[in-house]
């Protein structure tokens, strides 16, 4: 078998002898269907548990037959063990951005990585291509839980082996970037996982998982966003967010992005209550006060003045004072308002309660030349009548750049970044004419070259 494999892989296409190939029985396969449908359709069949078990099991298994033997990481002796020989083999193909060998099956392709590992597959051929036969067998190991609620125990394999079969076809799904077929698949699992008849763990992270391949296929495809609205707040009623709070800012994203949606108003307003919630709960997550900034700035939203925004931040501070991730997030809407003093006032709070973090130290001398910056604008604009004028503004914008410094010079001692040398390079440069500066302007130049020739 192994001298085989590597010959295949030395050609671009190689036909190997049939007699070892996939083996999979269809029209046995539908003879054992039409008998259960048959058992099913009977008037005193029909009413029994049993018939529709029997029936749930036949759709199962006539789902799964194509791919029931592979799974992620097998050995490709394995997969010669359970599957016979290739009929072709294509080396060097791009999937996903990554470079496989692909195994051609009658009914399967595979896919293995350098390390002669499955990665991934994709079905050729079904049992019947007109109907999700898994979804069958769902229905029938339902309707068997209707007649007999104590067949629930019996159906416990089933049902596992049921949801496990769409979890992988997602899992399978997504890395071939076909997100609609993943998301509905995952979708599927859950629906198998919220039948009574079911009794294991359920994943309540599965509609998070489809919301979100939604949302990514709705950037292009605006259809998929009312999808991701619908998983999105199943995971939701079910009580899951993922860690960071992001299920918030997809919701959010599904609700802003139906651009040309009848009932755009109402969307935009429920977007920003989505937005708010999800504030509430992870009051340090970006993307979620982005998304509220963005729509708060919004001319066409129209959900409210951003100082509204900021009044509830305020209120929720004064209940939680020593939120620091309330303070950080009021300091990033101000920061987007341009208002630096007050996103300066902000940061600096958050450094009082958490002083550990460098990048809260960096960010308040980045808004302070962020400030410098725009002071220094405005008065490249003005008429300057005098020498006096122009060095008295001059030495007003430096002051605020020498304000920047020692934040700058805090993260750098705290974490020595090679952004944070870059950005005290150019500050120190800037602030060259005073004294001592120079010297400094020196040191971390020459650090900056020694970091850069590193990378």
């Amino acid at each position: 078998m192994k001298r085989l494999i590597f010959a295949v892989l030395a050609v671009m296409v190689m036909a190997v002898p049939m007699a070892n190939a996939q083996k999979v029985n269809k029209s046995a396969i539908e003879a054992k269907l039409e008998k259960a449908d048959a058992a099913v359709a009977d008037a005193k069949k029909g009413t029994k548990a049993a018939t529709w078990i029997a029936r749930g099991k036949a759709y199962y298994e006539a789902a799964n037959v194509a791919t029931k033997d592979l799974f992620v990481g097998m050995s490709m002796d394995d997969m010669q063990l359970y599957l016979g020989e290739p009929i072709e083999g294509h080396p060097n193909v791009v999937v996903n951005n990554i470079v496989c060998n692909e195994w051609v099956y009658p009914w399967v392709k595979v896919y293995t990585n350098e390390h002669h590992r499955v990665v991934s597959w994709v079905t050729t051929q079904n049992i019947r291509d007109d109907k999700d036969l898994g979804k069958i067998a769902l229905e029938s190991f339902n309707k068997a839980y209707e007649l007999d609620n104590n067949v629930a125990k019996k159906l416990g394999e089933d049902m596992n082996n049921l949801a496990n079969f769409y979890k992988v076809r997602g899992n399978v799904a997504t890395d071939f970037k076909e997100y609609l077929s993943a998301a509905s698949d995952y979708l599927t699992a859950y629906d198998v996982q919220k039948s009574p008849a079911y009794t294991g763990e359920k994943n309540h992270d599965l509609p998070y998982i489809a919301g979100y391949l939604y949302t990514v296929d709705g950037q292009t495809n605006p259809a998929s966003l009312e999808k991701g609205i619908a998983a999105l707040s199943d995971a939701l009623a079910a009580g899951y967010t993922d860690e960071k709070g992001d299920i918030y800012n997809y919701l959010y994203l599904c609700y802003y992005l139906q651009k040309d949606s009848p009932v755009r108003a109402a969307n935009l307003e429920r977007a920003k209550q989505v937005l708010m919630e999800g504030l509430a709960k992870f009051p340090n997550n970006d993307s979620i006060v982005e998304g509220l900034i963005n729509i708060y700035t919004d001319s066409e939203a129209n959900v409210g003045n951003p100082a509204d925004l900021v009044e509830m931040v305020d209120k929720a501070l004064e209940r939680d004072p020593k939120n620091s991730g309330l303070w950080y997030g009021r300091g990033r809407i101000f920061y987007s308002l341009q208002d630096f003093d007050q996103a300066i006032e902000s940061f600096k709070k958050v450094v009082e309660i958490n002083p550990d973090d460098a990048y809260t130290w960096y960010y308040i001398g980045y808004f302070y030349v962020n400030k410098a910056d725009a002071m220094n604008e405005e008065f490249n604009k003005r008429d300057i009548k005098s020498k006096k004028e122009w060095d008295e503004g001059q030495a007003s914008i430096l002051a605020v750049y020498n304000e920047a410094l020692p934040y700058m010079e805090k993260a750098y001692e705290m974490k020595p970044e090679f952004s944070f040398v870059e950005t005290l390079k150019a500050l120190t440069f800037r602030l060259r004419d005073q004294e001592g500066m120079m010297e400094k302007y020196e040191m971390y130049n020459a650090i900056y070259k020694e970091l850069q020739n590193k990378q």
